[in-house]
């Protein structure tokens, strides 16, 4: 969607050229972009369904917290980069035509880090209780800890999957094959609603995390075994401590293990600080943080996905030009989220309303999730951003310089995290996140335009200058429409919000497309464009 923005420059294979890579990049943009928009659509439902039974107990907390161990143990076998630390590697062997030599690196991957991965498993659980404590201390609550410790253990087992499953549709990313990857998340959200739903009435919140074990092993593993199977995959248990990409491999993955990025220090510093909180806050922090991310996924993570392999590409060819070009058009399309994201601010309490207040969820947990909502999405550009630029590092094989730079950004962020949270509470914390965020993002970026000579980037920063001063306007105008123009409207019934959502969100719309066509946003156009043309064929 909106994916003929991006293009590349002409290359030696016919498949390189402009409309060759633009073709091929839109494709599996779109695919990835349907698959994440729904896996979040469903995440949201997921959450609604959290939201509906537990509301801000005490319960989803724990449940919450249940994912910090696990998320470190994936941290520190950076289960989540094997996409773009495996990719170049298969990759260079495929492109040579050694690809048994390709599937020979992937079964020693799978087979060391695997067994490693086994044993801090093991070794996670035993310690459980210990590192809850350590990590929520803020929690003095024998029932809390109680429920986070017995979840945590049902969730442990999960990482193996996510692990393995990972190395598999690295393979078939490396294929350019996208769809059988793409159901992954899908399939994990619904063994989690389904875990919730089915298991709920008797073990309460542990139903869910018993979905969570049950959606890993089938989208995220088994599924995607298949999958790189039938795109050529050859495994087999080998033993090998001495070959070369495997210390290559390490050496790339080895700041990813030891370094703060991103998601990983918001999901860690949430829970952390959160747990100083009175009860219901983490979980409200969490809900607000799913609808931001849903808007990140929508720009960010679905082209982030599917540039990748062609930057890889470009940089194992040493091209680089090429890859500030694509890497540059890419970004100016992800700046599209600003406007949106002012969109939704200005709906902020209405969306929260629809997706969560019913049953256990209170008015009293929509005003505050809203609030959280609202300094969440100011960081939103930072979330969609880095999708982007930390891959073109990753595509050159230097992970190091992100890591750095990136774990810089979060440490200054910690006085932001223990001010915010001691000044505004759950709030605080929204603030600290958006704000580590940005300040991630700009500083990889201006490491790379250095790094790499890309003397597009001026334009750049001027385009997302372009979309601040669009989107603040934006937000007040539809702010003041809100509290003015539709203040008669009852906002306590699904009704009056859905009314108000969509009212605001016309207008919005509106507003949004008149001015790029004033301003000349050729990026705003195209995404019109594109969808006009999918409507008529459609």
């Amino acid at each position: 969607m909106g994916m003929n923005a991006i293009r590349a420059t002409p290359g030696n294979r016919e498949d390189e050229r402009p409309a060759g890579v633009s073709r091929k990049v839109g494709v599996a943009a779109a695919i990835m972009m349907a698959s994440i928009l729904l896996s979040r659509i469903m995440g949201l439902v997921r959450d609604s369904v959290i939201a509906a039974l537990d509301g801000t107990s005490l319960a989803v907390d724990a449940y919450r917290v249940a994912f910090v161990v696990p998320e470190i143990l994936n941290h520190i076998l950076a289960s989540g980069f094997l996409s773009v630390t495996f990719i170049p590697i298969l990759t260079r062997y495929l492109n040579d035509g050694r690809a048994d030599e390709g599937w020979r690196v992937l079964s020693i991957i799978l087979t060391l880090f695997g067994s490693l991965l086994v044993l801090l498993i093991a070794a996670a659980m035993f310690w459980t209780p210990a590192l809850i404590d350590l990590l929520a201390p803020g929690r003095d609550d024998p029932l809390f800890t109680s429920l986070a410790v017995r979840m945590t253990r049902i969730i442990l087992p999960a990482q193996l999957f996510f692990f393995a499953g990972g190395l598999f549709a690295a393979v078939q990313f490396a294929r350019e094959r996208f769809f059988i990857p793409a159901l992954a998340p899908l399939i994990y959200n619904l063994g989690i609603i389904l875990g919730g739903v089915l298991l709920g009435s008797r073990l309460g919140m542990e139903g869910f995390a018993w979905g969570v074990l049950a959606g890993a092993l089938a989208g995220n593993c088994l599924l995607q075994f298949f999958g790189a199977r039938a795109a050529g995959m050859r495994l087999r248990p080998v033993w090998d401590w001495r070959h070369p990409d495997l210390r290559r491999y390490i050496l790339l993955t080895l700041p990813l293990m030891l370094g703060l990025t991103m998601t990983f220090s918001m999901e860690i510093f949430a829970k952390l600080f959160g747990s100083y909180l009175p009860a219901g806050n983490i979980a409200r922090i969490e809900y607000a943080i799913r609808i931001m991310m849903a808007l990140v996924a929508f720009f960010g993570q679905a082209v982030g996905v599917a540039v990748y392999p062609y930057l890889a590409r470009f940089a194992a060819g040493d091209r680089l030009a090429e890859m500030n070009r694509l890497l540059n058009q890419a970004l100016r399309y992800i700046a599209l989220v600003i406007p949106f994201a002012a969109v939704a601010m200005a709906v902020r309490r209405e969306l929260v309303f629809l997706i969560y207040q019913r049953m256990r969820f209170t008015a009293v947990d929509t005003a505050a999730t809203a609030d959280i909502l609202g300094f969440l999405l100011v960081g939103a550009v930072g979330f969609a951003g880095q999708t982007i630029v930390n891959r073109g590092f990753y595509a050159r094989q230097n992970t190091i310089l992100p890591t750095v730079y990136g774990s810089l950004a979060v440490l200054i962020s910690l006085p932001v995290y223990y001010v915010g949270m001691r000044t505004m509470g759950a709030s605080g914390i929204g603030i600290a996140i958006a704000f580590s965020a940005v300040a991630q993002v700009f500083f990889i970026y201006m490491i790379w335009n250095r790094q790499s000579g890309n003397r597009e980037s001026t334009g750049v920063y001027g385009f997302y200058l372009k979309m601040v001063l669009m989107a603040l306007p934006l937000f007040f105008l539809l702010d003041a429409f809100r509290n003015l123009v539709l203040a008669g409207i009852d906002a306590g019934t699904m009704g009056g919000n859905l009314l108000s959502l969509i009212l605001v969100g016309a207008l919005g719309t509106v507003l949004m497309l008149v001015s790029a066509r004033m301003i000349g946003i050729e990026e705003m156009n195209d995404l019109v464009r594109t969808l006009r043309g999918r409507l008529g064929r459609g």
